[in-house]
């Protein structure tokens, strides 16, 4: 893969490019859904994904090909850099300058080798295993939506004909359970889930049927509220998409075409003092970990909102550009192979009460554990969305 991501970068710079880069992404997946113990569905695949991304002085062109054969990859180069020729100049367009690409690859401890002795017979049992455990967890459970189990091997590659050549690898599996509850005729369903790159983290799957039964057991008997003006807590799932937002209203995406509600906000008091947000790729094992980004710039620790206040947007090399900032490391190639912004380990970091805790500190209030409607504006702030 290194070979051939640096092949293209080679053959675009003797073609006539003035600067261009490749992007390699080979995924091995593993995947299966059970319901009422029978599988109703088993992939298993291997692909391979190559995004090229090439410059003609400030023009620029990308494209996308899952086709790696030296013949197609040639003529994929050649037509690219054809298309570049007809796209307009953008002053910030170029690739990542300066001494901030990665020069050495951290273990992260993104890949647990491991996975390659669950055989998938028992993949699927994992599956069958989180299903029953929430079926038998009490007879008003009457229905499944299944029990699935998903696994990936991942491998990738950036090149430059700046001399970046890197890669790594990792590993990934989750495991979830969707219960369906009945009670004078009106039903209910949930779900848990658990998610890892290393096999020992990842729970039982007697524990994540278990939490599914319990969640989708505590949905039966609901009832309409009156209005009413109370303390809200979220659960974890819903909060997670609170904090969503805030990335999208941090991006540089959103900050240099002014549509974020933050815009001008850094070194002022957007939040609470005690919100503190980070966006971290270099926690080991994390989800959203890596050494570099996209585009081959090292990643970082990122403090965005500190005791409430603002201290950081993040930005890929053209949003730095744009905004005569420095890249964060959060550059991120879409399926065309274009460069956006995006989020790596993004998350609130914990106060100091436990979760039951905060919910005994609520005397009368709002338990969250669903969302419903897409009434948010990153633009100007405003939210409202319904609850279950």
């Amino acid at each position: 893969l290194k070979e051939t991501a640096q092949q293209v970068v080679d053959r675009a710079k003797k073609r006539g490019a003035t600067a261009a880069d490749a992007f390699i992404r080979e995924d091995e997946t593993f995947s299966v859904t059970v319901r009422h113990g029978e599988v109703e569905r088993l992939k298993e695949a291997v692909s391979k994904n190559l995004r090229l991304r090439l410059f003609v002085g400030q023009r620029t062109a990308t494209s996308q090909t899952s086709d790696l054969t030296p013949g197609v990859v040639e003529k994929l180069v050649d037509e690219t850099l054809e298309m570049a020729h007809l796209t307009s100049e953008d002053a910030s367009s170029g690739l990542p300058e300066g001494p901030v690409y990665a020069k050495d690859i951290p273990d992260l401890r993104l890949a647990d080798p491991s996975w390659d002795n669950v055989k998938p017979e028992q993949r699927i049992e994992l599956a069958r295993r989180a299903e029953a455990a929430a079926l038998g967890a009490d007879p008003a459970i009457t229905n499944s939506g299944g029990g699935s189990f998903e696994y990936e091997r991942s491998r990738t590659i950036v090149a430059n004909t700046l001399g970046f050549l890197g890669g790594y690898e990792t590993t990934g599996a989750y495991l979830i359970s969707m219960p369906i509850a009945e009670s004078n005729g009106a039903m209910q369903q949930d779900y848990w889930l658990s998610v890892s790159r290393h096999r020992d983290r990842l729970d039982s799957p007697e524990e994540v049927g278990r939490v599914a039964a319990q969640r989708v057991m505590r949905r039966l008997g609901a009832r309409k509220v009156k209005t009413c003006e109370v303390p809200v807590v979220f659960d974890p799932m819903t909060a997670q998409t609170l904090v969503k937002h805030v990335f999208d209203a941090v991006s540089g995406d959103a900050i240099y075409r002014k549509r974020s509600f933050l815009v001008g906000q850094i070194g002022q008091q957007v939040a609470g003092e005690k919100v503190t947000i980070v966006d971290d790729a270099r926690m080991p094992g994390g989800l959203g970990s890596s050494p570099f980004d996209d585009e081959g710039v090292a990643t970082q620790i990122t403090p965005v909102i500190e005791g409430g206040v603002l201290q950081n947007y993040l930005q890929s090399a053209y949003t730095a550009r744009k905004l005569k900032a420095r890249p964060t490391g959060n550059g991120s190639r879409t399926g065309t192979g274009s460069i956006s912004v995006g989020p790596t380990n993004f998350y609130m970091k914990a106060g100091t009460l436990s979760p039951e805790e905060i919910i005994s500190s609520v005397r009368s209030g709002l338990y969250v554990v669903e969302l419903i409607g897409f009434g948010v504006s990153t633009v100007n702030g405003n939210y409202s969305r319904g609850v279950t």
